[in-house]
């Protein structure tokens, strides 16, 4: 069985920095995508940043330059570094994770930024 659990979420003042961890039940080279969404309150959940197999990188727009998505092979952890945050990245944190063409999501960590 498939399970990604995330960690790391807090509140923090606006400007500050958190890093977000996803734990993968299995190893995350097996994965042909991990990523990092998010679902602020009353609004949809969107994509934050992605990492396929090869190690290439994907950012929204609003995180460009501020967040670092990274994949720790050895540990089976996917990380979100997040930096500069802004009241607006105030949202409930997903990992998903695709392997062998289904979806899986973790439970969501809270991201709160305070400003």
């Amino acid at each position: 069985q498939v399970q990604l659990k995330e960690s790391g979420g807090d509140l923090v003042p606006a400007g500050g920095s958190l890093r977000l961890s996803c734990a993968a039940s299995r190893s995350i080279s097996s994965f042909n995508v991990m990523g990092w969404y998010r679902q602020a309150p009353g609004k949809q959940r969107e994509l934050v940043a992605v990492v396929p197999r090869d190690g290439s990188t994907n950012y929204a727009d609003s995180v460009k330059g501020r967040f670092t998505i990274s994949r720790d092979n050895a540990k089976n952890v996917v990380y979100l570094q997040m930096n500069s945050l802004k009241p607006e990245d105030t949202a409930v944190y997903y990992c998903k994770g695709i392997f062998l063409s289904r979806d899986y999501w973790g439970q969501g960590t809270q991201v709160t930024v305070s400003s």
